[in-house]
């Protein structure tokens, strides 16, 4: 379901990739391929079982890993701009090395963003943030100008990472977590598949919706720099745990067996159906029956 029906090779090619390695239940659901949640019914009134890739908490959606980090996942090394495991190895200079600003990139596409580059113009010493792409509000680049596309590598030369929410929760969201810079997250309703295991003041700064308390913040930790640091690692540390491609795996594996044992209907195979059939690469090279004397040390 969705305008964008090009992205439905990220959930063909992630159940592909699992049924390589596990035996998945047989399940129906529906995929949701656009970027907003779309259940907006409460249990009482038998919402359907929508997967998404972001929620919110006036949805019901079933939330998976995004997209973007399913591709990161399937395609590490190869062919994308960012993956989660060439963010960790580049992170930029040491902390006391790196520059003492909020930094921020990105396109126009929320009203907040548009706020946080008038705030860096007024404060400059403090924040450094720029619209890279206008595609909602034209009529601001006058006033607010095009700020020149920056290797998101080197977003970690400076300390400090804002994120602030685009049409949905920023989907870099994860990406900066994995550097060692602290993030300055705005409060918002849209989440990932991971938000509810990160705490607000251990594993990064919590930043009002409206941005009031942005400067407030950024002058805090400034002011706190070993509290800043140890926010940056452990919120570090714990995106590594939960993003790594094993618990990406293991997640969507456990996802899909938990709504297996929730299902009333059995599935079934309906006409119309379009059959999704794995690579031929796989199916020549993979064999799948075990020698009896395999060993499992390295």
């Amino acid at each position: 379901m969705g305008r964008y029906t090009d992205f439905k090779m990220f959930s063909d090619e992630m159940l592909l990739s699992l049924a390589r390695k596990v035996h998945l239940p047989d399940v129906e659901f529906y995929v949701n391929v656009g970027d907003w949640p779309l259940e907006t019914r409460k249990t009482k009134d038998n919402p359907l079982p929508i997967i998404s890739w972001c929620g919110s908490d006036d949805t019901a959606d079933i939330v998976l890993p995004t997209y973007d980090i399913t591709r990161s996942t399937l395609e590490t090394l190869r062919g994308v701009t960012n993956d989660l495991l060439s963010i960790q190895g580049q992170t930029g200079p040491s902390w006391s090395n790196k520059t003492e600003q909020a930094f921020w990139r990105g396109r126009d596409s929320s009203e907040e963003r548009l706020k946080l580059v008038r705030i860096s113009k007024k404060n400059p010493n403090l924040l450094d943030a720029g619209i890279t792409a206008y595609f909602f509000f034209h009529e601001e680049e006058k006033a607010l100008g095009k700020a020149q596309l920056i290797s998101f590598f080197d977003f970690f030369k400076y300390k400090y990472q804002v994120n602030v929410d685009g049409t949905v929760a920023a989907y870099r969201f994860p990406y900066l977590m994995l550097g060692d810079s602290l993030v300055l997250k705005q409060d918002s309703k849209y989440y990932e598949h991971f938000y509810k295991s990160l705490k607000p003041w251990v594993h990064y700064i919590p930043v009002k919706r409206d941005l009031s308390d942005l400067l407030e913040k950024i002058k805090w930790v400034k002011e706190n720099d070993a509290e800043a640091q140890k926010i940056a690692r452990l919120g570090q540390i714990l995106a590594r745990e939960l993003l790594q491609p094993s618990s990406l795996y293991c997640y969507y594996y456990k996802v899909l067996q938990e709504y297996a044992s929730r299902q009333t209907n059995t599935p079934e195979i309906r006409e119309g159906m379009e059959h999704v059939e794995q690579p031929s690469d796989h199916e020549s090279t993979c064999n799948c029956e075990r020698a009896s004397n395999i060993k499992e040390e390295l």
